[in-house]
């Protein structure tokens, strides 16, 4: 399966890489990480791999190798977590996941000796946390995002239950999921290798449906009941955690449990908050009069949305109260949880936020706000040809923002169904 190439496996991996909306911007720290993950053998071949979801013929074609070596290569990707694989209606089906919500993760969601896991734990947080390149493309580029908040249920009252959708209720996803994984929470694993890692429970990263199939099947996660992932839940809203999970209706394929001090998605919305890094719920908190301004929900917001301000009270100068900063707050209600005097409740967003149908809903509109359509409409790596269709549609999509904004509300109306029937398995 050797095959030419003026540049290495993991050059080639790192534009495969970049292909797609969620992608890693080059660096030294991504190759060395890059370079504990894959031999550079295997980089080479998963970069010849489409986007979209492919079979083992499609790769032994991608490789020019028998299907037999194809499947065995990619059966032992799949074993180490790289790909995710899909047992289809009629054959198995392979994907490569982005590194962020996907392989980065995946590689930290068990103790495993066959990785330097704390090498692994420092390369992430320099290249994540310190660099902070990779962490603005993922999280502050268009107007869609990669994960989306979900409301602190225990809270909600009856009437704000009538405006929470099942698709809005972390406890919907996780009864109505075909399949159902644990595993231990990349951030603070991650965190606890840097020595930085806070005391929020470990073994509580969710995944489902046929993520959690894969992770499952090869030991990455540990299969749970409804019942268990309920219980864990529980113990999540018991931590104030913070539920942050796939930004999509339908098969949501992750939810983490998010501390503010160690978990990304809460690092990135303390950092980028006005720039909208992640979809909030529908819900905002509501100070009332009886504040005391113990600042309770102060410590307790994992973005910084509450502060202390003076109550302008004349008979007690040096009283305090809550006071929100809209613009960056994640209505999660984790506030509302600890708040004693009950001077906080929800009330509903002006707008409500629109979530993306299902995962290829989410890549394709992802794709138009980042210029990427065109690598998934044409993702064959074995037909060259599509290239030139894939610089003129690059080009329409490089135009001034304007006439981008006309092109990507085409885009998004008149075809993008006809291409998610296309994208689809």
């Amino acid at each position: 399966m050797a095959h030419a190439t003026a540049r290495s496996g993991y050059a080639d991996l790192v534009e495969r890489l970049n292909r797609y909306p969620q992608g890693a911007p080059p660096s030294d720290l991504l190759y060395k990480i890059l370079g504990l993950l894959f031999s550079e053998k295997e980089a080479g071949l998963v970069a010849r791999l489409p986007i979209k979801p492919f079979t083992a013929e499609t790769a032994a074609r991608a490789w020019k190798t028998s299907l037999t070596e194809a499947r065995n290569v990619l059966d032992a990707l799949s074993s180490r977590a790289i790909l995710i694989d899909v047992a289809g209606r009629k054959k198995n089906y392979y994907v490569l996941p982005p590194p962020m919500a996907g392989f980065f993760e995946f590689s930290m969601m068990r103790l495993r000796g066959d990785v330097d896991q704390k090498l692994l734990a420092e390369l992430y947080y320099q290249y994540i946390t310190v660099e902070e390149d990779f962490i603005k493309a993922l999280f502050v580029q268009g107007e869609t995002q990669l994960g989306r908040v979900f409301v602190h249920e225990p809270v909600l009252t009856n009437e704000n239950a009538l405006h929470v959708l099942d698709y809005e209720r972390a406890s919907e996803v996780i009864k109505s999921a075909s399949h159902r994984g644990v595993g231990l929470c990349y951030c603070r694993h991650k965190m606890a290798h840097a020595g930085k890692a806070c005391a929020a429970p470990l073994d509580i990263c969710m995944t489902f449906n046929t993520t959690a199939a894969s992770l499952t099947n090869h030991g990455y996660a540990r299969a749970v009941s409804v019942e268990e992932d309920l219980d864990l839940l529980r113990q999540a809203y018991e931590n104030n955690l913070v539920q942050f999970g796939e930004n999509v209706r339908k098969r949501v394929s992750f939810i983490c449990n998010c501390c503010g001090c160690c978990c990304e998605a809460m690092i990135a919305a303390r950092r980028f908050g006005h720039m909208r890094p992640v979809h909030t719920s529908n819900f905002l908190p509501e100070v009332g009069e009886s504040c005391s301004g113990c600042g309770d929900c102060v410590a307790a917001c994992p973005v910084e949305a509450m502060t202390l301000v003076s109550a302008n009270d004349p008979a007690h100068v040096k009283k305090k109260k809550a006071k929100l900063d809209a613009a960056v707050c994640l209505g999660c209600a984790v506030c509302v949880r600890v708040c004693k005097t009950k001077s906080l409740r929800l009330r509903s967003r002006p707008e409500r936020v629109i979530t993306p149908l299902d995962s290829t809903h989410k890549a394709v509109l992802m794709a138009i706000e980042r210029g990427k359509l065109q690598n998934l409409i044409f993702d064959n790596r074995a037909l060259l040809s599509h290239r030139a269709m894939a610089a003129i549609l690059g080009v329409i999509l490089k135009l001034p923002p304007l006439k981008q904004a006309m092109a990507s509300r085409q885009m998004k109306s008149r075809y993008l169904e006809t291409l998610i029937g296309r994208l689809k398995i």
